[in-house]
């Protein structure tokens, strides 16, 4: 990432923290943008977070070790993270119409993770998210042993979880990422 796209990204990411301020309630984002300007992983990681639609921004402060929450906060899955499986095993399995690529494998790639139910249940505390798509969330190994995945969305006023096989993708069916810097 050169300097200017790099400026260009932290003016965005300043600028999406000032509109939202009930997202981070008690957070300065001197402090955020300050860890951020000396971590070059992680803003290339926030940067293919942006370009793939994901609108990141900080949720909250991981109590433990201080890092800042960034998480997608796009209202809908990320157009450039869909019609996806949810990870390399299945993509290798599915024979016939296979997509383009899986969640977890796109998330590595980016150097983020996917949320877990929990966290996409935090993130819906503070919006409304995927009223129209679902995303995949981090599906524990005994469901994923099993064949199967999880996906979160958001209807009738109450957050879903699903499940679903794990080789499955949809047009509507993204993934949000979380990154603690």
């Amino acid at each position: 990432m050169d300097t200017n796209e790099r400026t260009l990204l932290l003016d965005t990411l300043r600028a999406r923290f000032e509109r939202h301020p009930q997202r981070h309630a008690g957070i300065d984002w001197k402090a955020a943008g300050a860890r951020l300007g000396k971590n070059a992983a992680a803003l290339a990681a926030l940067h293919a977070m942006e370009a793939s639609g994901g609108e990141p921004d900080v949720i909250g402060r991981d109590e433990a070790t201080g890092a800042f929450v960034f998480c997608d906060c796009a209202p809908e899955s990320p157009a450039g993270r869909r019609s996806l499986c949810y990870d390399g095993e299945a993509l290798r399995k599915r024979k016939e119409n296979k997509p383009a690529g899986s969640a977890m494998e796109m998330a590595a790639a980016m150097g983020v993770e996917l949320l877990d139910e929990a966290a996409y249940r935090v993130l819906q505390r503070l919006g409304e998210f995927d009223l129209k798509t679902s995303s995949w969330v981090a599906t524990p190994a005994d469901v994923r042993e099993r064949g199967g995945a999880l996906f979160c969305d958001r209807r009738y006023g109450r957050v879903f979880t699903y499940h679903n096989g794990a080789e499955s993708y949809y047009a509507a069916r993204g993934f949000r990422a979380v990154l603690k810097v």
